[in-house]
């Protein structure tokens, strides 16, 4: 018998990715409320281990104040507004769970990865994956804190709309990647020796979604949110005024009608693509073309709704959420679409 059928504990290993991908998908949430209360520049300094301790004392709390005063957010958002040292700790705790979240996903993953690693559970072929999704996550800790840097300077307001666009597309390639390889030892453990196959309908559909996914990102980024509280139109007609004076591909990557528009429409294109997609999944798994149908549905009326309540923090935070839970129903059709 081979070691796959041996040693191994394909099942275990399925189980733990898939935890880990909940506590990614709970990270993506808690991201969109750090991003959506302008909570993000508040811890000015990366420190990896001393950094998961807030501040203990009143001297500690207006040390890290101090620190956040000097920013561009501060001297020209939030400190003209009035923010005071208990509206700071609000925004602070946000950061600071963010980033705890991201820590405890690390634990999660490398400690058990350890532990299976020593006791010879991994099966052939997959240390190199495990080990993959493993420097990802530290990606995407380096990621967020060039994020975080982006935006410390003077001239600053928010933090750059490509680095956050980078940070959150990486954490959805980690999910993907999660689900993938968890779907892979789940049919391993029934006997399929072969891994799932990339699939050219996964490529077209995913390089669609993909872009949505980005435009989705920027627009967050630059608050293009906000350039409309209506829908279908925008600005009471259906293409927005939108500034040209710099140049098409200037507008096309900053500006946040421009922005906002291609969001909105861009999601239809993707919505043909997923169709299209599910009804090729449907007769291999039923459960996951419904998984892929409810939550483009899903992510649709939240995206709606997003904007007619003028980016309402807790739809925001759900549209956001329902975006991660369609990648991992992306990565389950993908994958069953891939088996062989």
């Amino acid at each position: 018998m081979s070691q796959n059928t041996v040693a191994t504990r394909p099942i275990a290993l399925s189980n733990w990715l898939y935890f880990v991908a909940v506590m990614v998908i709970i990270m993506v949430a808690v991201g969109g409320i750090t991003r959506l209360t302008e909570s993000g520049l508040s811890i000015t300094q990366w420190k990896p281990v001393t950094g998961a301790i807030p501040p203990l004392s009143e001297e500690a709390w207006l040390a890290e104040f101090e620190l956040y005063k000097a920013t561009g957010e501060y001297q020209n958002v939030s400190g003209p507004a009035g923010m005071d040292l208990a509206a700071f700790k609000f925004i602070f705790f946000w950061e600071w769970f963010h980033r705890l979240w991201g820590r405890l996903i690390g634990l999660a993953f490398a400690l058990p990865l350890a532990w299976f690693w020593i006791r010879g559970a991994i099966p052939n072929g997959y240390k190199w994956r495990l080990v993959a999704l493993l420097a990802l996550g530290g990606l995407q800790g380096v990621f967020g804190w060039f994020m975080v840097r982006s935006g410390l300077s003077s001239t600053m307001t928010d933090v750059s709309h490509f680095w956050l666009s980078i940070h959150l597309l990486t954490a959805f390639f980690t999910l993907g990647g999660l689900i993938w390889t968890a779907l892979d030892l789940r049919r391993l453990a029934d006997g399929h020796e072969m891994p799932a196959r990339w699939t050219a309908t996964a490529s077209w559909a995913g390089a669609i979604l993909f872009l949505q996914l980005l435009l989705g990102a920027w627009v967050a980024g630059l608050n293009a949110g906000l350039a409309s509280d209506t829908w279908p139109l925008m600005q009471g007609r259906f293409i927005p005024e939108y500034d040209t004076s710099r140049g098409f591909f200037w507008a096309l990557t900053h500006d946040p009608f421009l922005l906002h528009f291609l969001h909105r429409w861009w999601a239809w294109v993707a919505v043909a693509a997923l169709i299209v997609m599910a009804r090729r999944v449907k007769p291999l798994q039923r459960q996951a073309s419904i998984a892929i149908h409810s939550s483009f549905g899903t992510q649709i009326i939240l995206g709606i709704a997003t904007v007619w309540t003028g980016v309402a923090l807790w739809v925001a935070v759900a549209h956001q959420l329902v975006g991660a839970l369609l990648v991992a129903s992306f990565a389950w059709g993908a994958h069953v679409l891939g088996r062989r």
